[in-house]
């Protein structure tokens, strides 16, 4: 048997080593070892750090709320966070606005 892990596009077990990624013989999939799958996504925020459901957030940037006059300033805290995929990879409900879905490129983790 193959020490490589399966393949992760069609789970075939015959994966080999070509130097530097690791290769499938059936879909000529490569990756490097231990890289994550499509489907292990993984959500960062503005600074590079791994968010989390749950994490508390703040806006690093003013942004408009659609459809209002109403702006969501520098600095807003977020709490308890929803990640999802989509466009907008957080929802999440802002004091005073209501139900939001924001992108994690605007936010940073906050440790509480």
């Amino acid at each position: 048997m193959s020490e490589f892990p399966p393949c992760p596009m069609c789970s075939c077990e015959y994966t080999y080593d070509d130097g530097q990624n690791l290769v499938c013989p059936e879909c000529a999939h490569e990756w490097k070892d231990g890289e994550v799958s499509e489907d292990e996504k993984v959500f960062v925020d503005a600074h590079g750090t791994p968010l989390q459901d749950g994490d508390t957030v703040m806006l690093v940037k003013n942004l408009k709320v659609k459809g209002t006059s109403s702006t969501i300033k520098t600095g807003t805290k977020v709490k308890n966070i929803r990640l999802v995929d989509g466009d907008h990879d957080i929802d999440c409900k802002v004091d005073g606005i209501g139900p939001m879905k924001l992108k994690t490129m605007f936010v940073k983790k906050v440790n509480d």
